[in-house]
């Protein structure tokens, strides 16, 4: 195939440390372009005239369309050419469009932006998937993509920072300017820096050359019953997610009357610093457990969400501010531990080619059941509310829907297991 290496760029194990690192790097400015909406999202309604519903839209369904639509293409593009050069042209694109994001000067034009932010980050992650998993091999490939999935929570941690207080002093228009730039800049070091790896070289499995048909691929993982809950949970496990690092902030300002600066800081160190923790640590205890039991892979992630479910409650049903934000601390942890694990089952169970597209079609399911369906039914059930609840329609919302959603994603966790193995064992070249 065309753009193949011939020579391990990654026989030297610093070699590949520094892929993941920079890869986790362009992750982590994913994350900062996009959650950077939820901080800002306060002042943009008050200057454009804002609903909660159009709100929802704009961080959550309209994004997450155009995401996982792109996404399968993209996918499908990479796993038959450079996969480095995708990823260095997609952060282009999505950090570009962030930096017009500040432009908007009404709903439309800001949606529109968006819109790119969105077709620009379809192509980073499952190419990003394919290149670690082509340089880790399986014992400890959880553990890269658990280290890499960080990338989302670093990225909350800045988003949140640098957005908070960014708005607080500049506001939100200079704060998507200073945010999206540098991604251009390191667009660059990737495209300059960044080696293609040997496909199935650490699987010691031969990679075929032929094209597999994007149907043939959607057929296997469908008849994956592993795969399908899987998926499902993921995607509700996402659907509480996005809903809470979307909605905590505007949660905090009204319920809370905090101000955007101290917020920022409070919502990166707890779902930033402590989703980090938990996605690192997720993908390293699975590849610790998973020697006796690869069910260990799912059944983590189950287990984390039971242990989050009364905190999360907790959190937005307490008075006091600072109670309600050690509440969270829990659930911002325990939030992302299915992440990595849930990447790394999906590549297993399929074959070499099939890895960018295996995560982009996890990625349209988890995207489209908690980007899409997430944030926004959020924002829609807030504005339905309010004619009872006044300011406390958001609290009330998330509290009606988020906890029952959460437990709804441990129960396909658990079905997920019932065929893990046996679906690992089956996987082709």
């Amino acid at each position: 195939m065309a753009n193949e290496v011939t020579t391990d760029p990654y026989a030297d194990k610093k070699s590949g440390y520094y892929a993941l690192g920079l890869l986790t790097v362009v992750y982590c400015f994913n994350f900062i372009d996009r959650q950077l909406l939820a901080i800002l999202q306060e002042s943009i309604k008050g200057e454009l005239l804002l609903s909660d519903s159009q709100l929802g839209l704009l961080t959550g369904f309209a994004f997450a369309v155009v995401y996982v639509t792109a996404g399968i293409p993209i996918a499908r593009w990479a796993d038959h050419s450079n996969r480095r050069n995708v990823v260095a042209l997609s952060l282009f694109v999505w950090s570009g469009m962030t930096a017009i994001s500040g432009a908007a000067q009404n709903y439309l034009q800001l949606f529109l932006a968006r819109i790119g932010v969105g077709i620009g980050e379809a192509g980073g992650s499952p190419p990003s998937h394919s290149i670690i998993s082509d340089i880790f091999p399986p014992r400890s490939r959880a553990s890269a993509l658990g280290f890499y999935s960080m990338g989302v929570n670093v990225g909350i941690l800045f988003g949140f920072l640098l957005g908070g207080w960014l708005n607080e002093f500049f506001g939100w228009r200079v704060a998507f300017l200073v945010v999206g730039a540098p991604g251009i800049l390191l667009a660059v070091i990737v495209r300059i820096t960044l080696s293609e790896p040997i496909r199935g070289l650490v699987d010691n499995r031969q990679v075929s050359d032929e094209v597999t048909p994007v149907g043939q691929v959607l057929a296997l993982l469908w008849s994956r019953q592993s795969f399908r809950h899987l998926a499902i949970a993921s995607g509700l496990n996402a659907f509480a997610a996005y809903s809470i690092a979307n909605w905590s902030a505007s949660f905090f300002i009204r319920t809370h009357q905090m101000s955007t600066g101290e917020l920022g800081t409070w919502l990166a160190m707890i779902l930033g610093a402590g989703g980090a923790v938990g996605v690192l640590g997720g993908g390293l205890l699975a590849d610790r457990l998973a020697p006796r039991d690869k069910r260990w892979h799912v059944w983590l992630p189950a287990v984390a969400g039971l242990i989050a479910l009364p905190f999360m409650i907790a959190a937005f049903l307490v008075e006091g501010t600072f109670i309600a934000l050690v509440c969270l601390v829990i659930p911002g942890v325990m939030a992302n531990v299915y992440l990595g694990n849930a990447i790394a089952m999906s590549h297993g169970i399929v074959g070499l080619r099939m890895r960018a597209m295996s995560s982009a079609v996890l990625f349209f399911i988890l995207n489209t059941i908690g980007l899409g369906a997430g944030p926004w039914s959020v924002g829609i059930l807030s504005d339905l509310l309010e004619p009872s609840h006044g300011v406390e329609s958001l609290r009330y919302a998330m509290l009606y829907i988020i906890p029952a959603v959460s437990l709804w994603s441990v129960f396909h966790f658990y079905m997920s297991s019932k065929s893990l193995r046996e679906d690992l064992h089956n996987a082709p070249n």
